[in-house]
C-alpha cells in the first residue's frame, strides 16, 4: 500500500484508508474481521465519529482484540464547546477502547459563527488541546462541506488537517487542498465514492489519489470484498488510462441532474433549511442502506426538507441549476416519518 505523510502530524498512512460509517451494521466478530482484513491489504488509518451510532463501540473491541497500536485512529465531535467535547471525548475513548486518539476532528464546522465557538474561550479547541499537552489526544483537526470555512479554519494555523469530500463530481475542493499542501497540512478525503454513486469503485479511488494534494481518501466498507476491491487503488498505484477517465467522468456526469456537490451557494434558505444536510442523509438512507440512522438524524434537524415553502430563492443561486424544490420533496417522502 502506498503510504503519504499527513502533514505536520508526521503520521506516514495509507492511502486509502478505513472509513468508519458502514461498519455499524455488522456485529462484533464481522467488525473485526473487517479490520484484520483491512491490516492485511495495507490500511493503517481508520476514521470514525461520534455521531456514528456503533461504529466507534465496533471498532473498539475490533482494535481490541486486533492490536490498537497497528492503526492510526481518527474521530470526529459535533460539540462546539468546552464541556461538551470532553463529555464526547471520554465517551469515544471508553467505546474505542483506547487512552489515546491520534486525530482528534471537529466534525462538520459549517460557519464563521460555528468555527468561532469552537476556537473561543469556552470553546471545544480550548479543551481538545489541554488534552494534547497530556498525550490523550496526538493532533488536531477539522473537517467541513464547505470550502470558504477551510481557507479560514486553515488560515487560523491551529489544524494539523482537514477533511472534504472529493471525487470526480465533487472536485470544488482542489484549491483548498493545494492550499493546505502548502501548509503543511494533511488532505483527508470524505465521501471519495460520492456517497456510494459512483460504482466504478477503483477508478474513483484511482482518480482521487493521482491529486498528489491529497494524502488518503476513507471510504466506508462493510464487507471484505469491499476492501479487496477499495485497496487495489493504493495497493497498484496506476495512472487512469484515457479510456478509464473517460469511462468514469460519463458515469460522473450522469449525475448531474440531480447531485448536490454541496457547494453551498444555495444558502442562505429563506426559512433556514439546511438545504445540503438534507441531501447527505438522503444519500445515507438510499445508497449506504443505512434507514434507520439517517431517518433519526432527519427527524432530529429543527428545520427540514418538509418546511420548504417553495419560493425558489435556492435554485436561482444554484449554479447547476438543480431543481431543488422537487428534490427536496423527494428527500421527505423519503425520509419523513410524520
Amino acid at each position: 500500500m502506498e503510504k503519504r505523510i499527513l502533514g505536520r502530524t508526521n503520521f506516514e498512512i495509507s492511502a486509502i484508508g478505513f472509513g468508519g460509517i458502514p461498519i455499524q451494521r455488522v456485529d462484533e466478530e464481522t467488525a473485526y474481521e473487517l479490520i484484520a482484513e483491512a491490516y492485511n491489504q495495507g490500511i493503517n488509518f481508520i476514521d470514525t465519529a461520534r455521531g456514528y451510532m456503533e461504529s466507534e463501540s465496533l471498532l473498539g473491541y475490533a482494535l481490541e482484540k486486533f492490536g490498537r497500536d497497528k492503526f492510526i485512529l481518527a474521530t470526529k465531535s459535533m460539540a462546539r464547546t468546552y464541556d461538551g467535547v470532553l463529555e464526547e471525548l471520554n465517551t469515544s475513548l471508553k467505546n474505542l477502547r483506547t487512552d489515546y486518539i491520534d486525530l482528534f476532528q471537529f466534525h462538520n464546522v459549517r460557519t464563521k459563527e460555528d468555527l468561532d465557538i469552537v476556537m473561543g474561550e469556552n470553546g471545544a479547541l480550548k479543551a481538545i488541546k489541554e488534552y494534547q499537552k497530556k498525550g490523550i489526544i496526538k493532533e488536531i483537526g477539522i473537517t467541513s462541506h464547505s470550502v470558504d470555512l477551510l481557507n479560514i479554519a486553515i488560515d487560523t494555523g491551529e489544524f494539523s488537517t482537514i477533511q472534504y469530500p472529493y471525487n470526480p463530481v465533487e472536485n470544488q475542493g482542489e484549491p483548498v487542498f493545494k492550499k493546505a499542501r502548502e501548509n503543511n497540512i494533511g488532505v483527508i478525503v470524505m465521501k471519495p465514492l460520492a456517497g456510494g454513486a459512483i460504482p466504478k469503485g477503483e477508478l474513483c479511488l484511482r482518480y482521487i489519489l493521482e491529486n498528489k494534494d491529497v494524502t488518503v481518501a476513507i471510504p466506508g466498507m462493510d464487507t471484505v470484498e469491499q476492501i479487496i476491491e477499495n485497496t487495489r487503488a493504493g495497493n497498484d498505484m496506476r495512472s487512469l488510462t484515457d479510456e478509464e477517465r473517460r469511462d468514469l467522468m460519463a458515469e460522473a456526469n450522469t449525475l448531474g441532474d440531480e447531485f448536490c456537490r454541496r457547494c453551498g451557494y444555495c444558502a442562505p434558505c429563506t426559512v433556514g433549511i439546511d438545504i445540503p444536510s438534507q441531501f447527505i442523509m438522503e444519500g445515507y438512507y438510499t445508497r449506504y442502506n443505512l434507514q434507520d440512522w439517517a431517518v433519526s438524524r432527519y427527524e432530529a434537524m429543527d428545520i427540514r426538507a418538509k418546511d420548504c415553502i417553495e419560493c425558489g430563492e435556492c435554485e436561482s443561486r444554484c449554479p447547476y441549476d438543480l431543481p431543488i424544490i422537487e428534490m427536496l420533496k423527494r428527500v421527505e417522502r423519503n425520509l419523513g416519518r410524520e
